[in-house]
């Protein structure tokens, strides 16, 4: 059993994906699909006057400003519109898909941040109306019960807090939550870029293995914008259980196999792979 996320991002596909795993799930293959929603989120928030801001943290990590109207947004997009749209194409392929997100069952649950620390303009700043968080309970139950059943989990963000608001989560580490509560084989992150690049801007620079011990420095040394995130999401899951993670394509006509077959950057505990451990391999 594995668990995929693919992105919302733009340069991101969902048609080749979904087909694939129709394919996958018809052959016997189980797994959970998380997704995102970026670009429409930020297409709707625009027109409703309520445009996106993106925010850096103290440790470099961007992500997206979140208040209470922004919540509300995310949650009526990626959850009412994404999530739906994926779930009617599934089942065009005969997939008895189910769309969940983070509130339902209180599949996904953690604390909100009550405060975040950015960077701006060289300085720092307190931003306290704040409505993110991070996942720290996953309801793996509810997942189980609905892959013995037959039924195949189609999982947006938002989540649920620990006082009942809607909070935003990241998406890959939302995924990686999932796939450690449920013990997966695989994590499989799918993106616009063919793996972790060791220049941004040579797409066949990509690093082909990473050792878990390696991660730290690869996010140091070779990642950028969200291609950090995605890597802390890889190392949460190998520390959760997780067999192996890959970062692949989703812009191809069989990103799963596509990725299986080493056209991707696949993470793993050091123990697995001994003759990598003092580094990565190009």
């Amino acid at each position: 059993m594995y668990v995929i996320k693919v992105g919302g991002g733009e340069g991101n596909a969902i048609e080749p994906l979904v087909k694939e795993l129709a394919d996958r799930w018809q052959s016997g293959e189980r797994w959970v699909l998380v997704h995102g929603g970026s670009a429409r989120v930020n297409e709707v928030a625009t027109a409703l006057d309520h445009p996106p801001e993106f925010v850096t943290s103290s440790s470099g990590f961007r992500s997206r400003r979140t208040d209470k109207r922004t919540a509300e947004i995310f949650a009526m997009v990626v959850t009412g519109d994404v999530n739906t749209s994926i779930v009617r194409m599934l089942q065009e392929y005969d997939v008895n898909a189910v769309g969940l997100s983070g509130l339902d069952g209180r599949l996904m649950s953690g604390p909100r941040k009550k405060a975040i620390r950015v960077k701006e303009n060289g300085r720092q700043r307190i931003i306290r109306d704040d409505y993110t968080g991070k996942v720290t309970s996953v309801n793996a139950d509810l997942l189980r019960t609905l892959l013995e059943n037959g039924y195949a989990p189609v999982v947006s963000p938002p989540a649920i807090s620990t006082e009942e608001e809607i909070i935003n989560v990241d998406g890959d580490r939302a995924a990686a939550a999932i796939a450690g509560s449920l013990k997966a084989d695989e994590l499989i992150l799918l993106t616009g870029a063919p793996g972790l690049l060791a220049d941004a801007d040579d797409p066949d620079s990509r690093i082909d293995f990473v050792p878990r011990s390696g991660i730290k420095e690869a996010i140091s040394n070779y990642a950028e914008g969200r291609m950090r995130i995605k890597l802390l999401a890889a190392s949460e899951a190998l520390d959760g259980g997780v067999g192996r993670v890959f970062i692949g394509a989703s812009n191809t006509s069989n990103p799963l196999a596509t990725v299986f077959s080493g056209e991707g950057t696949r993470f793993e505990q050091d123990a697995v792979n001994e003759e990598n451990q003092e580094g990565v391999e190009q």
